[in-house]
């Protein structure tokens, strides 16, 4: 990769960041690492903002009790990473159980010297 701040360690670093606030619903590093602009597609279709992102987690709807995932591939476009990340994830969503194999696709964006998400999706494989 190009830039030095955007080297593949430090892609995995955050990308392990974001997995591991994501599992501890820790609504304040997920507000950093989320872009205030972000749209999300969920594996519904729905399209998400980075306020329901923060209010599912918040609230306590979605518990993550299980993330493992694997990068599939980074590539860096200027000063944009695409990261691809297949998942299996277990938890409940507003109560009920859901267990599943799941791949990501995340856009990062270098924001004073922070990236931060900007655009993803995630479908059931």
């Amino acid at each position: 990769m190009s830039s030095p701040l955007l080297t593949e360690q430090k892609i995995l670093e955050i990308e392990n960041q974001l997995r591991e606030a994501m599992k501890k619903s820790d609504v304040e590093i997920l507000e950093q690492l989320l872009h205030d602009d972000l749209l999300f597609v969920l594996p519904s279709g729905e399209v998400i903002s980075k306020k329901t992102d923060l209010e599912t987690h918040q609230s306590g709807n979605l518990v993550l009790e299980e993330i493992t995932s694997s990068i599939d591939s980074i590539k860096q476009i200027d000063e944009n990473v695409v990261v691809t990340l297949s998942s299996k994830l277990k938890g409940k969503m507003l109560e009920q159980n859901f267990e599943g194999n799941f791949r990501y696709l995340r856009v990062w964006k270098m924001f004073d010297g922070q990236l931060k998400v900007i655009a993803g999706s995630c479908v059931a494989v």
